[in-house]
């Protein structure tokens, strides 16, 4: 199928369901998470542990069987408790060796454990959970799982445990009382504000993982023993502070995705049987049901205009920054804001299979595709923090047993250097950098697929291009008209229009659309003919016509050096033209072009900005490609490519050494966007296929959000880099300063624990840009 036959776009009525089916995608050097083009999470091991108190949710799916039996079912569970890596670590290495259970699925936005298993009921389950001190909820199967509750905690137990580390530091600082009294109110401040730490460090401890609630509670427990007791209660009421702190930063994070749900309304105004129209859920409406929407209320559910016509703002789903028009026919999307008049819509699609639905489903799944950062990440915190955890037994030991070392000193490191040892700022720094571009990503009406790619973006340094429906409308337009009879002037255009609009193809259908407007008297065709490839010829008022092309001229002998000279212009721009001709010769000369999006100028000028070299592969002829790409300022143009040639053309460009993206919307074009380092679909809204399938969707026709993408990937791994680098830096230095003896363990808390904020805080910048 040739490049200039796509001139469908979403919204138009037609059915979309060719577009970008699923594609497996070459292995690219480790960039891409399991080296395929899927929706769907990657796969972590089994084993994969995190030791960060709290981060960013992230879908994952967990493979614990090599194969699953036919006789397995899922059952999906809500755990509150269950919000990040820290409990999905533990629930996994539980689950993991409990026999019959297959496979589990996080995720940890809508605390949701799903779990594959062939046992005879699921009570194994839910003790296996509440063995790690959370309750499992069963969740019946194929509803929709709420939203999770907020938890509310009670503030005056980390108010008590405060004043009582602070008056256990004054009373030890100012000898006011005996060592008992201090040590009696310390404990107060330690179980009052740690009660929960113990409580998950002991849990994960039973079962063999160096989390952080397990490093803290060491490490308090180690100063108790050696009678730090105010160092003690001071160390956990900070951390239980900047647990609370972490947690509500990364709730943004979180609600940064989640609260798009909250954009559509719960109720619509639906007609009823009777005639009358009444409040409905939405949850409750069912497909085909007719919904009134009034100026300035939100869309409840996706479907298509019946009746009245307004503007629309879709900034909620493609991000386009102006309204649009929309009419009988259109389709709408719920979370979208109806402006001017009154619509009435048929539903199209359920609440929860709504465009807006769909891309929320697609980010949360994407968050489980792990950007190769967070997967380096990940492997060296597994290394990093058991050696650690050595290091610090062997410097508690060796110094008093081998070098007459003070044993209360060197305890006393080896409890500041448990205190940092999990790479807790270090771990937290990828997933909530990552899903805050995510988040930054759906607003601007880009939808990435996975962190790898956000963070591939910025590698691009080659972008192909299909050309029609992306660089162009693909929607051809009559540009032309020339009379070549001045005696036919008055009667060429209505003969051509009346001709035309006899026929289905594209070119045909610009020319008479270009009449519509010219109100010509209708004229009657008779023995109306096509002639495939050619044109098409009729009589109308019982002289025989021909409408066709240059082909079709000269075959009918009607071609001439003056003529040609006039066709080889306007088909060096790119241009289709069609002559009208009765038996005498040419009438009339028309040219059809399919015209270039403004957007597209602008896109290719910021791709270029950013240092993007770009390349337009159509399978139109040679000529039109060349002019297209003049008109743009695309670098390179290649045109009469099929299919494969468009694959080839990529393949060349990796054998340069290259990193190439590559933006379509056909079918045509899915071999080289499976092959292409990122591929790019454009006109993503309503289109089920493009939402699941592509890398990165572009929700409408903009080609500028495709230089944004690249802006939003740059970003995001700058502050990868530096979040990265600021943790490592800051642990490297406090390590120093342990080993001289100048860091006590509060100090360690306000390291560890403030370098995870800083992580936290710069990430969340992107969700402001």
């Amino acid at each position: 199928m040739s490049d200039s036959q796509h001139t469908h776009k979403p919204g138009d009525g037609h059915d979309h369901s060719h577009k970008l089916q699923p594609v497996h995608k070459h292995s690219q050097g480790g960039d891409s998470c399991c080296g395929s083009k899927v929706a769907a999470p990657a796969p972590v091991h089994a084993h994969e542990d995190s030791c960060c108190s709290s981060t960013a949710a992230a879908p994952a799916l967990v493979q614990l069987s090599e194969k699953t039996s036919a006789d397995a079912r899922l059952s999906s569970f809500r755990i509150e408790a269950m919000d990040c890596p820290t409990e999905q670590t533990l629930i996994q290495n539980k689950l993991g060796k409990l026999a019959g259970v297959q496979q589990l699925e996080f995720n940890l936005i809508n605390r949701v454990l799903g779990v594959t298993h062939n046992l005879p009921g699921t009570e194994p389950i839910t003790e296996a959970i509440k063995s790690l001190g959370m309750h499992a909820e069963p969740l019946e199967a194929g509803v929709e799982a709420p939203a999770p509750a907020p938890v509310k905690k009670h503030w005056w137990p980390l108010a008590l445990s405060g004043v009582g580390a602070l008056a256990a530091e004054v009373i030890h600082f100012t000898n006011a009382a005996p060592t008992w009294v201090v040590a009696i109110i310390a404990l107060v401040s330690i179980l009052s504000g740690g009660l929960t730490t113990y409580k998950k460090g002991w849990i994960a401890l039973k079962n063999r993982n160096l989390n952080i609630n397990a490093l803290m509670s060491i490490a308090v427990t180690g100063a108790i023993l050696i009678g730090q007791w105010p160092e003690a209660a001071m160390v956990m009421f900070l951390f239980t502070v900047a647990e609370l702190i972490e947690a509500r930063s990364l709730d943004r994070a979180r609600n940064a995705i989640s609260g798009l749900m909250q954009m559509t309304p719960e109720q619509a105004t639906v007609l009823q049987a009777d005639g009358t129209w009444l409040e409905q859920d939405v949850k409750s409406v069912e497909l085909g049901a007719r919904v009134r929407v009034k100026p300035g209320e939100r869309i409840a559910l996706d479907g298509e205009v019946v009746s009245g016509s307004s503007t629309i703002d879709q900034a909620p789903i493609t991000g386009e920054s102006l309204p649009v028009e929309k009419t009988v026919g259109d389709k709408v999307f719920a979370g979208t804001i109806n402006q001017a008049g009154s619509l009435e819509y048929a539903v199209t699609a359920a609440a929860n299979n709504s465009t807006l639905a769909r891309i929320i489903h697609a980010v949360e799944q994407a968050q489980g595709a792990r950007a190769p950062t967070q997967r380096f990440v990940d492997q060296f915190s597994k290394i990093y923090t058991p050696v650690v955890f050595v290091f610090a037994l062997a410097v508690a030991i060796i110094p008093p047993l081998f070098m007459g070392a003070v044993w209360f000193d060197w305890i006393y490191r080896a409890l500041v250097l448990l205190v940092v040892a999990c790479p807790c700022a270090l771990v937290i720094s990828t997933p909530v950098t990552i899903v805050s571009g995510l988040a930054a990503a759906a607003r601007k009406g880009i939808l990435v697929k996975g962190g790898v790619y956000l963070e591939g973006g910025f590698k691009l340094d080659y972008l192909a291009l299909d050309k029609t429906g992306t660089i162009t409308h693909g929607k051809p337009v009559q540009t032309d008209y020339l009379s070549l009879d001045p005696t036919a002037d008055a009667t060429a255009p209505a003969i051509a229009a009346a001709l035309a609009g006899r026929s289905d193809h594209p070119v045909s259908l610009a020319i008479a659309n270009a009449a519509v407007d010219k109100n010509f008297a209708a004229l009657i065709v008779d023995n109306f003919e096509a002639l495939g490839g050619r044109g098409v010829k009729g009589e109308i008022n019982g002289q025989t016509y021909h409408l066709g092309n240059h082909r079709l001229v000269e075959e009918l002998g009607l071609c001439s050096p003056a003529l040609e000279e006039k066709l080889f212009a306007l088909e060096k721009q790119g241009k289709s033209v069609v002559l009208l001709l009765d038996n005498s010769g040419p009438l009339a000369l028309f040219a059809v072009a399919d015209t270039v999006k403004e957007t597209s100028r602008e896109a290719i000028r910021q791709l270029h900005e950013l240092g993007v070299k770009t390349l337009m592969l159509t399978g139109d002829n040679v000529h039109t490609a060349q002019a297209i790409a003049a008109q743009v300022g695309i670098d390179e143009a290649r045109g009469d490519l099929l299919p494969t040639d468009k694959l080839q053309a990529i393949e060349d460009l990796y054998a340069q050494g290259r990193r190439v993206g590559m933006v379509g919307d056909g079918i045509n074009d899915a071999p080289a966007l499976a092959r292409a380092e990122i591929g790019f679909a454009m006109a993503a809204a309503g289109t089920d296929t493009a939402i699941e399938t592509a890398d990165v969707a572009l929700m409408d026709d903009d080609l500028r959000k495709i230089p944004a993408f690249i802006s939003l990937s740059r970003n995001t791994a700058s502050i990868l880099k530096q979040n990265i680098a600021l943790a490592l830096v800051i642990k490297a230095i406090f390590l120093a300063v342990t080993f001289a003896g100048l860091a006590t363990m509060w100090m360690a808390v306000f390291a560890d624990m403030g370098v995870s904020l800083l992580v936290v805080f710069n990430g969340l910048r992107l969700l402001r840009k």
